[in-house]
């Protein structure tokens, strides 16, 4: 393991994206179960006031933070107003969608939101959290990516690009932040019980309970190490494939009925 920084409670809170469902909401749940202080951003103000009674009795707490993260002003407004309330020890930047075009025209309005939130997004958020955590010389930002990014896959023109995206901005990240003493993660899951993954229609292999997953993530940031991934039969299928020959790759999925 790494000396690097791992934030443990006591060090200051943590700062979740994309919590008002899914992983994010699950990951500020455990997170407070941990003894964070959390503060949980997302557009949906409903969706966090009722986080925030979730969870009540919990040994730390949720404080609702409405924000858009395709804002990049507002979202630095909203850290440093955290900030000045609570220093941030840990980011976890999980913000994120998937959004499609018709692949008749497809690269328009939903290609172009899709990048909005998923990298832009993850760049504005970053970018305070990673200003704040470098003037303390410490600090621990997770950024959450999927196992799509690892390459290619049908199905996924806009999410799966804008994945690998976050993962190859992480690896960037890490190389700068961390001799500053800011430790940077990725987290790449395979497929998750979430709202993103309700409406897929198609097989979806080692299919994981929310609940699970965000133990995982959790135990992951605790742990240290560069990626944190789930689960680990997909994970390590999942990089065998992409290093098959196209011709295989393709007629692999052609087999599938994937197109």
């Amino acid at each position: 393991m790494s000396a690097l920084f791992r934030a443990r409670a006591s060090d200051g809170a943590a700062w979740v994206t994309g919590a008002s469902s899914g992983i994010g909401r699950g990951v500020a749940l455990e997170l407070a179960r941990r003894g964070f202080t959390v503060y949980a951003t997302a557009r949906r103000a409903e969706a966090l006031a009722d986080l925030e009674r979730a969870a009540a009795g919990l040994p730390g707490k949720i404080l609702a933070a409405p924000g858009d993260v395709t804002d990049r002003e507002g979202v630095a407004a909203l850290f440093a107003r955290i900030e000045a309330q609570d220093p941030v020890a840990l980011a976890v930047l999980n913000a994120g969608g998937a959004w499609r075009d018709d692949m008749q025209d497809f690269g328009g309005e939903a290609f172009q939101r899709t990048f909005a939130v998923n990298v832009q997004g993850v760049a504005n958020s970053a970018n305070p959290a990673l200003k704040a955590m470098r003037a303390r010389g410490r600090g621990q930002i997770a950024i959450v990516g999927s196992l799509i990014g690892y390459g290619g896959i049908p199905n996924a023109y806009a999410y799966g690009p804008s994945k690998a995206a976050v993962v190859s901005l992480a690896v960037g990240l890490k190389v700068f932040a961390e001799p500053l003493g800011v430790r940077v993660q990725i987290v790449n899951p395979g497929y998750v019980k979430t709202e993103l993954t309700a409406g897929n229609r198609y097989p979806m292999p080692f299919l994981m309970e929310c609940d699970a997953a965000c133990r995982r993530l959790c135990d992951g940031l605790a742990r240290g190490g560069f990626e944190i991934r789930f689960p680990t039969r997909l994970a390590w299928l999942t990089r065998i494939v992409q290093t098959l020959p196209y011709p295989l790759f393709f007629a692999l999925f052609r087999a599938a009925g994937l197109r």
